[in-house]
């Protein structure tokens, strides 16, 4: 008799301790997957540079906030970035998955900004979100409850969104200004593409012109092209090169800069048609890094381009580097969150700043200037985005991504395998700020911006990269 309830006793206690026994740790290939499949989202709906940069911020934060709310000892963001006021939390860690938490938030979230996207878009995020899951081995109160909590957070990042700003910035009219020192969209036919769209298939009408590689207006796969939506449905707007690229970005609310002008940027060079001007100098330099253009010098204007519809966009190049530093370095599922939320608020606010700036300047690009004034034949190497010149959007966003990057994993070298699918060979970097120097360099050589923009851009965007790193720093992150 005694024997038979000690046997009950010691079931009693296996079976109470298989019931508390912890997970297996969160895989850090969850946070690559989740990236891997942004990248690949934000390449088919063709979204603008900075409503992907949104994008990739707010995934981060639900990600970041879904570990951490299941991991004792990792910080939340909530209260150091701007807005976001405190965050559902269970009473113990210890009953949930982290790895749940986390793909139930990112779920949410995704679901939220994503709603307008294509069929395949939704389908993507669902079935990962279903192959994550499924590879838990944990008992059913512990996955409830822990997707229960995913969802809240993930709400909660959903309400936060939506006070940004960004639904006020939707559908309203721009006029550019006018005169003679102000950007205008002057960009040729050769660089729009006509594009048919069936249930399988896209095409390019063969007469369209684009499809002629004509020298001085090349691109990877020539050009970035536009898929027609219904006006009604402008959250995931692609690309326009006829329009004007989101000019009131600038009155978003940042993710961590107090201000999108916290970080100032020197003045850019006068209008000026004399021989003996600043502009007109920056002008000849980019006649004459034309002229005398090298294959590599190509390669790297190409490799950068990170034109919407071909990729992910400059935002989504360097998340895609954060994504690869997680096998590279061998990184926990928390550094490996903690990079894609520092990396993704870094670029997001550079974003910001930088269309604030760029529609503040209104400056004329170099393919107008040149036309005007030196060469009215002249083209440069890659086509002209649709936003004004000043500063450059790569060299700001990739100097701040370098500073996060780097804060985080030192400057050490790095391989980068991001444009393979589109036949460029992995490139090797000695450092993130190596990186950053080609990504604004990329722009000369591709003919689409003045040296003053590159070097305004990088000082603008150490600036942000440092102001990032130094909150979240401060508030643990770091």
């Amino acid at each position: 008799m005694r024997h038979a309830r000690s046997r009950t006793t010691v079931l009693a206690a296996l079976a109470f301790s298989a019931a508390c026994a912890q997970p297996a740790p969160t895989d850090p290939r969850m946070v690559s997957e989740w990236i891997h499949t942004l990248y690949g989202l934000v390449r088919a709906e063709r979204l603008t540079p900075p409503v992907a940069s949104r994008l990739f911020a707010y995934a981060s934060v639900a990600l970041y906030e879904g570990i951490a709310a299941a991991t004792p000892g990792l910080p939340t963001s909530a209260g150091t970035l701007n807005g976001l006021g405190n965050l559902p939390r269970a009473e113990d860690p210890g009953t949930l998955d982290p790895t749940l938490v986390a793909i139930a938030a990112e779920r949410t979230v995704l679901d939220s900004l994503l709603r307008q996207g294509l069929p395949t878009t939704l389908a993507a995020v669902a079935r990962l979100t279903d192959s994550l899951a499924a590879t838990r081995d944990v008992d059913s109160p512990r996955r409830d409850r822990s997707n229960a909590l995913g969802r809240e957070i993930g709400l909660a990042v959903v309400a936060w969104s939506r006070g940004d700003g960004f639904f006020e910035t939707r559908g309203l009219a721009y006029q550019p200004p006018t005169g003679p020192a102000l950007w205008v969209n002057d960009s040729p036919a050769s660089i729009y593409g006509a594009q048919n769209l069936s249930g399988v298939s896209q095409a390019v009408g063969l007469d369209d012109p684009t499809i002629a590689l004509r020298p001085g207006s090349a691109s990877d796969r020539a050009l970035v092209m536009n898929r027609p939506k219904s006006t009604d449905e402008d959250e995931l707007g692609a690309v326009d090169m006829a329009g004007a690229t989101e000019p009131y970005w600038g009155r978003l609310r940042p993710f961590l800069l107090t201000a999108w002008n916290e970080c100032p940027i020197p003045e850019p060079p006068p209008y000026s048609t004399s021989p003996d001007s600043e502009m007109y100098r920056e002008a000849m330099e980019l006649i004459e890094l034309k002229r005398e253009l090298t294959p590599e010098h190509k390669a790297i204007s190409l490799y950068w381009a990170d034109n919407p519809g071909e990729t992910a966009t400059p935002a989504g190049h360097w998340t895609a580097i954060a994504s690869q530093l997680t096998s590279q370095r061998g990184l926990s599922a928390e550094a490996a969150a903690r990079l894609f939320l520092v990396g993704s608020a870094a670029q997001a606010d550079a974003f910001i700043a930088t269309w604030g700036y760029k529609y503040q300047y209104n400056q004329i690009r170099p393919r107008t200037y040149i036309r005007r004034v030196i060469d009215p034949a002249w083209e440069p190497q890659v086509p002209t985005p649709p936003f004004p010149e000043y500063p450059s959007g790569h060299s700001t966003q990739s100097a701040a991504a370098s500073v996060a990057l780097q804060a985080l994993l030192g400057d050490t070298p790095f391989d980068d395998s991001t444009g393979i699918a589109i036949g460029h060979p992995v490139r090797r970097f000695a450092s993130f700020a190596e990186a950053a120097e080609e990504a604004g360099l990329s722009r000369l050589y591709g003919g689409i911006h003045f040296h003053s923009g590159k070097t305004g851009g990088k000082e603008v965007g150490i600036c942000i990269g440092n102001k990032a790193v130094e909150r979240l720093r401060a508030a643990g992150i770091l």
